[in-house]
Protein backbone atom coordinates (compact mmCIF):
# COMPACT_ATOMS: atom_id res chain seq x y z
CA UNK A 1 0.00 0.00 0.00
CA UNK A 2 1.33 3.46 -0.94
CA UNK A 3 1.55 6.11 1.73
CA UNK A 4 0.64 9.70 0.99
CA UNK A 5 3.65 12.04 0.82
CA UNK A 6 3.97 15.80 1.11
CA UNK A 7 6.23 18.47 -0.41
CA UNK A 8 9.64 17.33 -1.59
CA UNK A 9 8.84 13.69 -0.80
CA UNK A 10 6.43 13.47 -3.74
CA UNK A 11 7.44 12.61 -7.29
CA UNK A 12 5.56 12.29 -10.54
CA UNK A 13 4.45 8.81 -11.49
CA UNK A 14 6.64 7.50 -14.26
CA UNK A 15 9.41 10.10 -13.95
CA UNK A 16 12.73 8.32 -13.60
CA UNK A 17 15.42 11.02 -13.86
CA UNK A 18 16.83 12.70 -10.78
CA UNK A 19 20.07 14.29 -11.99
CA UNK A 20 22.43 11.63 -10.63
CA UNK A 21 23.31 10.21 -14.06
CA UNK A 22 22.87 11.95 -17.40
CA UNK A 23 20.68 9.77 -19.67
CA UNK A 24 22.00 8.50 -23.02
CA UNK A 25 19.65 10.78 -24.99
CA UNK A 26 20.98 13.94 -23.29
CA UNK A 27 23.39 16.20 -25.15
CA UNK A 28 26.91 16.51 -23.80
CA UNK A 29 27.54 20.07 -22.58
CA UNK A 30 30.54 21.94 -23.97
CA UNK A 31 32.69 24.38 -21.97
CA UNK A 32 30.46 27.05 -20.45
CA UNK A 33 27.28 24.98 -20.93
CA UNK A 34 25.05 23.03 -18.54
CA UNK A 35 22.91 19.99 -19.24
CA UNK A 36 19.41 20.19 -17.80
CA UNK A 37 19.83 16.46 -17.12
CA UNK A 38 22.53 17.20 -14.55
CA UNK A 39 20.12 19.32 -12.50
CA UNK A 40 18.70 17.64 -9.37
CA UNK A 41 15.24 16.44 -8.49
CA UNK A 42 13.86 17.75 -6.15
CA UNK A 43 14.91 21.15 -7.53
CA UNK A 44 17.82 23.19 -6.21
CA UNK A 45 17.84 26.95 -5.62
CA UNK A 46 20.95 28.96 -6.50
CA UNK A 47 21.71 32.68 -6.54
CA UNK A 48 21.63 34.39 -9.95
CA UNK A 49 23.83 37.48 -9.83
CA UNK A 50 23.76 38.24 -13.56
CA UNK A 51 21.38 41.02 -14.54
CA UNK A 52 17.81 39.84 -15.07
CA UNK A 53 15.55 42.13 -17.08
CA UNK A 54 11.84 41.72 -17.87
CA UNK A 55 10.15 44.13 -20.32
CA UNK A 56 6.64 44.60 -21.70
CA UNK A 57 5.48 47.46 -23.93
CA UNK A 58 8.86 49.20 -23.51
CA UNK A 59 8.38 49.32 -19.73
CA UNK A 60 10.78 47.67 -17.30
CA UNK A 61 8.70 45.27 -15.27
CA UNK A 62 11.67 43.91 -13.34
CA UNK A 63 15.42 44.40 -13.13
CA UNK A 64 17.63 42.54 -10.67
CA UNK A 65 21.08 41.27 -9.87
CA UNK A 66 19.70 39.48 -6.80
CA UNK A 67 17.51 36.84 -8.43
CA UNK A 68 17.36 33.14 -7.66
CA UNK A 69 17.32 30.32 -10.18
CA UNK A 70 15.51 27.08 -9.57
CA UNK A 71 17.12 24.14 -11.37
CA UNK A 72 15.22 20.88 -11.85
CA UNK A 73 16.05 17.80 -13.90
CA UNK A 74 15.04 18.20 -17.54
CA UNK A 75 14.04 21.88 -17.23
CA UNK A 76 15.97 25.05 -17.93
CA UNK A 77 16.20 27.25 -14.82
CA UNK A 78 13.20 29.29 -13.75
CA UNK A 79 14.32 32.73 -12.59
CA UNK A 80 12.73 34.15 -9.43
CA UNK A 81 13.09 37.91 -8.94
CA UNK A 82 12.79 39.60 -5.52
CA UNK A 83 9.62 41.66 -5.21
CA UNK A 84 11.79 44.66 -4.27
CA UNK A 85 13.23 44.55 -7.82
CA UNK A 86 9.84 44.42 -9.56
CA UNK A 87 7.74 47.43 -10.51
CA UNK A 88 4.52 46.35 -8.81
CA UNK A 89 2.64 49.18 -10.56
CA UNK A 90 2.38 46.83 -13.53
CA UNK A 91 1.19 43.77 -11.60
CA UNK A 92 -2.37 42.68 -10.90
CA UNK A 93 -3.20 39.42 -9.16
CA UNK A 94 -4.78 36.86 -11.46
CA UNK A 95 -7.31 34.15 -10.78
CA UNK A 96 -6.48 30.52 -10.14
CA UNK A 97 -3.71 28.56 -8.49
CA UNK A 98 -1.53 25.59 -9.36
CA UNK A 99 0.40 23.23 -7.18
CA UNK A 100 4.00 22.16 -7.52
CA UNK A 101 4.84 18.88 -5.88
CA UNK A 102 8.00 20.45 -4.43
CA UNK A 103 7.38 24.15 -3.92
CA UNK A 104 3.70 24.17 -2.96
CA UNK A 105 0.78 26.33 -4.14
CA UNK A 106 1.46 29.04 -6.71
CA UNK A 107 -0.62 32.09 -7.52
CA UNK A 108 -0.46 34.02 -10.80
CA UNK A 109 0.04 37.65 -11.74
CA UNK A 110 -1.08 39.57 -14.81
CA UNK A 111 1.16 42.27 -16.25
CA UNK A 112 -0.77 45.41 -17.17
CA UNK A 113 0.72 48.35 -19.07
CA UNK A 114 -1.72 51.06 -20.10
CA UNK A 115 -4.64 49.01 -21.42
CA UNK A 116 -2.60 45.99 -22.54
CA UNK A 117 -2.80 42.92 -20.34
CA UNK A 118 -0.73 39.76 -20.36
CA UNK A 119 -2.72 37.22 -18.39
CA UNK A 120 -0.82 34.95 -16.01
CA UNK A 121 2.52 36.41 -17.06
CA UNK A 122 4.15 35.48 -13.77
CA UNK A 123 3.74 33.39 -10.66
CA UNK A 124 4.91 33.16 -7.09
CA UNK A 125 4.68 30.94 -4.02
CA UNK A 126 3.31 33.06 -1.15
CA UNK A 127 3.66 30.16 1.33
CA UNK A 128 6.17 27.74 -0.21
CA UNK A 129 6.96 24.39 1.35
CA UNK A 130 9.71 24.71 3.97
CA UNK A 131 12.46 23.47 1.65
CA UNK A 132 11.75 26.41 -0.71
CA UNK A 133 11.24 29.38 1.62
CA UNK A 134 14.07 31.23 -0.17
CA UNK A 135 11.68 31.98 -3.08
CA UNK A 136 8.93 33.31 -0.81
CA UNK A 137 9.19 37.01 -1.70
CA UNK A 138 10.04 36.40 -5.35
CA UNK A 139 8.13 36.26 -8.64
CA UNK A 140 8.96 34.31 -11.78
CA UNK A 141 7.92 35.39 -15.27
CA UNK A 142 7.17 33.40 -18.43
CA UNK A 143 9.62 34.32 -21.21
CA UNK A 144 6.96 33.08 -23.65
CA UNK A 145 4.79 36.08 -22.66
CA UNK A 146 7.29 38.88 -21.97
CA UNK A 147 10.71 40.00 -23.19
CA UNK A 148 13.16 38.46 -20.75
CA UNK A 149 16.92 38.92 -20.70
CA UNK A 150 19.70 37.30 -18.71
CA UNK A 151 22.98 39.22 -18.75
CA UNK A 152 21.86 40.95 -21.95
CA UNK A 153 20.93 37.72 -23.76
CA UNK A 154 17.33 37.53 -25.00
CA UNK A 155 15.93 34.42 -23.34
CA UNK A 156 14.01 31.79 -25.30
CA UNK A 157 10.96 30.25 -23.62
CA UNK A 158 10.92 26.64 -22.54
CA UNK A 159 8.83 24.64 -25.03
CA UNK A 160 5.41 23.39 -24.11
CA UNK A 161 3.33 26.50 -23.20
CA UNK A 162 3.17 25.28 -19.61
CA UNK A 163 6.70 25.63 -18.30
CA UNK A 164 8.49 28.82 -17.29
CA UNK A 165 12.14 27.89 -17.79
CA UNK A 166 14.59 30.39 -19.29
CA UNK A 167 16.56 28.90 -22.20
CA UNK A 168 19.91 30.59 -22.84
CA UNK A 169 22.88 29.61 -25.00
CA UNK A 170 24.49 27.86 -22.02
CA UNK A 171 21.60 25.38 -21.62
CA UNK A 172 21.60 22.03 -23.46
CA UNK A 173 18.87 19.40 -23.44
CA UNK A 174 16.77 18.02 -24.85
CA UNK A 175 14.45 20.12 -22.74
CA UNK A 176 11.29 18.92 -21.03
CA UNK A 177 8.33 20.21 -23.03
CA UNK A 178 9.84 19.41 -26.43
CA UNK A 179 8.62 15.81 -26.37
CA UNK A 180 7.98 14.61 -22.84
CA UNK A 181 7.19 11.02 -23.82
CA UNK A 182 10.93 10.55 -24.50
CA UNK A 183 11.71 10.99 -20.82
CA UNK A 184 9.10 8.81 -19.18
Amino acid sequence: MKTKKNGAEKSLTGWKYYGQKRPDFALEPKDGQESVWDYPRPPAIEPESREVLVIFENKIIARSTNALKVKETGNPPAIYIPKADINSTYLKKSQGVTRCEWKGEAIFWNVVVDEKIIERAGWCYPQPNKEYTKIKSHLAFFPSKLYCYLNGEHVKPQPGNFYGGWVTKEIVGPIKGESDETYL
